[in-house]
């Protein structure tokens, strides 16, 4: 195999790779905005009772967006493409992910605004009791957010992206190669706590009306259970690294992004 054919190989490698990170990325960050409007309690989960845990004056149980199952896997491939494909990588997919969840809202709110029709909304009528039910009421409900959750969601994202590719370059750059594990898992922790706070701010302080206490209260929570994940999938990362580096076999790390998500 000649030099020139081998560069052409490892450059495809490596566009495929950013294809199928970014496409776990956006899939998951797109999800977790659109399943997030529904609140799951952790403990009745396992058939627990309420945690009542003290912060702030305040008794919280582990009440929690649903969007948060699915979020740490933004996180870890955050990590992934920061790891190969550096700080550009990362603040490109996160900038196309934010314009299209934006785009999705938007769809969203020319779908809800649709005027339904009557024989859709008859058959729907009733719950599973019996009892009456607005089936475009319902659509409406669990599709279209409040304003403030959108902006604040939106906010949080990509303030926390960029955040984590950051703290993520920093600690690459003070390690080397080594201490995967620290780079990991501190930009995903710092960012992760940012981005719980601002998404909680500007979607129930500034557009709602909890006060400063109930929402760094409810971050708290959040927090501990973003923590929590972000220390488990840890070694995640080690076992994908190996597995990436074999299909790469010998890409530069160096070349330039535009290199690999480029059409020639």
């Amino acid at each position: 195999m000649s030099i020139a054919t081998a560069a052409q190989s490892m450059g495809y490698r490596k566009r495929q790779l950013f294809m199928v990170l970014s496409g776990i990325f956006l899939t998951n960050a797109l999800l977790a905005e659109l399943i997030g409007v529904k609140i799951f309690s952790g403990e009745a989960l396992f058939g627990l009772p309420g945690a009542q845990i003290p912060v702030l004056g305040a008794a919280l149980d582990f009440n929690l967006t649903a969007g948060v199952i699915i979020w740490p896997i933004v996180f870890v491939t955050t990590d992934i493409i920061n790891e190969y494909f550096g700080r550009d990588g990362v603040k490109k997919i996160s900038v196309l992910t934010a314009i299209l969840i934006a785009y999705g809202f938007l769809v969203i709110v020319a779908a809800t605004g649709l005027p339904p029709a009557q024989f859709w909304l008859d058959v729907n009528n009733q719950g599973p009791n019996g009892s009456a039910f607005d089936m475009d009421f319902a659509f409406n409900r669990v599709f279209r957010q409040g304003l403030g959750i959108i902006i604040g969601s939106l906010v949080a994202f990509l303030v926390g992206q960029l955040l984590d590719a950051y703290v993520f370059h920093k600690l690459k750059h003070l390690t080397g190669s080594k201490k995967l594990w620290l780079r990991a898992t501190g930009s995903t922790l710092i960012s992760q706590l940012v981005d719980t706070v601002v998404v909680l701010f500007i979607a129930f302080y500034v557009f709602g009306n909890w006060d400063l206490k109930t929402v760094l209260s409810v971050s708290v929570i959040n927090y501990l259970y973003k923590f929590t994940v972000a220390i488990i999938l840890t070694p995640l990362l080690y076992l994908v690294h190996p597995i990436i580096d074999r299909y790469l076999a010998g890409d530069h790390h160096d070349v330039p992004m535009d290199t690999f998500i480029s059409n020639d």
